[in-house]
């Protein structure tokens, strides 16, 4: 079943069964994603078969024992070799690192309900990106479009809208960074 797919996309939870899907993917040449929070036992074992590592902000410190973001995601990049090594900021953005360079996109400024569901709504419009070839500015501002039209209804799947309302949220959308991370991606 998984030699069949375009992408798999997985989390922590049965790391054992994960790593094996993971290991799977890799052998067929299946770009491989994983959305990770927190450190789970046995997880070394999942991310030498990652192509795109996705973190909460919580994870890379947790893996690294180093505070600063940039410099955590640069280490798990080059302990396990992943293509891109990205961390969410929720209401900032997103930041991610490929081919030793930093791409922050800030988030967007939208009337938030609820925001339940914003991190697998990214997780889904970054797998879409992935698929449909864009740059990774694109995949990461998409993204958090997708994601932030999503918290402007109540549920994990209230607010999901279509291509066309995220790519008009990107043509007209304020956004929010943060300044250091504005400079330390653009150094």
């Amino acid at each position: 079943m998984i030699s069949g797919a375009r992408l798999l996309h997985i989390d922590g939870h049965d790391t054992p069964a994960v790593a094996r899907a993971a290991e799977i993917a890799r052998a067929h040449g299946i770009p491989v994603t994983v959305d990770v929070d927190t450190v789970y036992h046995g997880f070394d074992r999942v991310l030498p078969n990652i192509d795109y590592l996705i973190t909460s902000s919580e994870f890379p410190p947790q893996w690294t024992n180093e505070r600063d973001p940039f410099r955590a995601l640069i280490m798990i990049q080059q302990e396990f070799g992943m293509k891109v090594a990205a961390m969410t900021l929720g209401a900032f953005g997103a930041i991610a690192r490929m081919d030793g360079e930093f791409v922050y996109s800030p988030a967007f400024v939208v009337d938030c309900v609820d925001t339940t569901g914003a991190g697998d709504v990214f997780h889904g419009a970054f797998c879409y990106s992935i698929l449909e070839g864009l740059k990774l500015r694109d995949a990461l501002d998409f993204s958090n479009a997708m994601a932030a039209l999503n918290c402007m209804e109540i549920g994990a799947r209230g607010g999901i809208r279509d291509a066309a309302a995220a790519r008009d949220l990107i043509a007209t959308g304020q956004r929010r960074s943060k300044r250091d991370f504005v400079q330390r991606a653009s150094s």
